[in-house]
């Protein structure tokens, strides 16, 4: 089966317009530095020699009144029991104390880790932060809370149940496309184990009453050809929608959709390659794109997780890098993209497992 597999995706790449990493990795401008156009500033939201916790992953932010909410899973290392959901406030000009504001916890014996929070403000209604529980992302299953002060407090949890294929998750690790007033849709998937072997599939859980109940549309690949996870979702003018997803093939993948998300075209590799890390991007408020990707392959000398970029392109299918923003020892990835009601871009991701990184970009100066 995994023969088949790979034989299947090196003909999809060499029959792809452009295949080769290093088409991405000559073009990355210098890393970014203070004056450079575009480039507002950069923060830690907590120092990195002064952690709430050992270790700190897969940050998610959201636009509050006010200011921005940011958060992340932490603990002692990832699929630990003790990792919960941690947070911080900024609505001024200093990030909160981080404080967990979730964890597994079932019973006094068992606790299970939390992963992958993804935070949502609707236009109106409480703050929605989506996360996992479980003891690992084929067992996981997807729970939420909400905020009506912008995470000053927060209500119960409350799991988001079963779905066709399996526990529902919400969004998996990016946050979700609001089309029209109520139509809701969740980036998702799963990671599956068939005779011994993990397969990865992307789906889609839609909802028009703000996770109260769910449709689930999928999986849209096999996980034989492609193994993808962790869609982003972008817009174009024309109503279609692109998913551009993290693969084990040394490729972000794409899919997409004419008809609100309801079915997805067959899954293609696209020029952007991809170390089997996640990403995130945004489509700006003047139509054009914006991603945030390691741009590299796996092994074999290369990179990884040690270079972090943005691309931008106006038609999902030829990206130009635009800014590196970090390229040193060290891991910084899994971002989260969003555009602030000021037009301003912000980004979070994670800085070497010791604190979460905030970047401010202002797209308009992106040449």
């Amino acid at each position: 089966m995994r023969n088949v597999k790979i034989t299947g995706i090196l003909f999809a790449l060499m029959i792809s317009p452009v295949c080769a990493s290093q088409v991405y990795h000559s073009g990355l401008p210098e890393p970014v530095d203070e004056g450079d156009p575009g480039f507002l500033g950069s923060e830690l939201i907590f120092p990195a020699d002064q952690p709430p916790v050992p270790s700190c992953h897969a940050s998610t932010i959201a636009e509050i009144q006010g200011g921005l909410a940011v958060a992340w899973f932490g603990g002692t290392r990832e699929g630990h029991e003790d990792v919960g959901i941690w947070f911080s406030r900024n609505t001024g000009k200093l990030w909160s104390n981080p404080v967990q504001v979730a964890d597994g916890t079932r019973s006094d014996s068992l606790r299970h880790p939390c992963w992958n929070p993804v935070l949502y403000q609707p236009a109106a209604g409480p703050l929605i932060l989506f996360y996992k529980v479980g003891p690992s992302p084929r067992e996981w299953w997807g729970e939420k809370i909400t905020s009506h002060d912008g995470g000053v407090t927060w209500t119960s949890p409350v799991l988001l149940g079963d779905g066709r294929i399996g526990p529902l998750i919400g969004p998996v690790k990016n946050k979700p496309l609001l089309l029209g007033d109520t139509l809701l849709i969740c980036p998702s998937s799963t990671e599956r184990i068939d005779n011994g072997e993990i397969f990865w599939q992307v789906h889609f859980e839609l909802s028009t009453d703000m996770g109260r109940s769910w449709e689930v549309v999928g999986p849209i690949n096999d996980g034989i050809l492609f193994d993808a996870i962790q869609p982003s979702l972008f817009t174009y003018p024309d109503g279609s929608i692109q998913a551009l997803c993290r693969s084990r093939q040394d490729v972000v993948t794409e899919s997409w959709s004419a008809d609100g998300g309801r079915s997805w075209s067959e899954m293609r590799a696209t020029v952007l390659p991809n170390p089997s890390a996640g990403t995130d991007g945004v489509t700006l408020h003047n139509g054009r794109q914006l991603f945030v990707y390691n741009p590299s392959k796996r092994g074999n000398g290369e990179p990884g997780r040690r270079i972090l970029a943005v691309a931008t392109s106006t038609d999902g299918r030829s990206w130009k890098p635009v800014m590196t923003l970090e390229n040193q020892p060290g891991e910084y990835s899994y971002p989260a993209v969003i555009q602030s009601s000021d037009g301003l871009v912000h980004i979070t991701y994670t800085f070497d497992r010791r604190s979460i990184k905030h970047v401010v970009i202002d797209p308009a100066q992106l040449r």
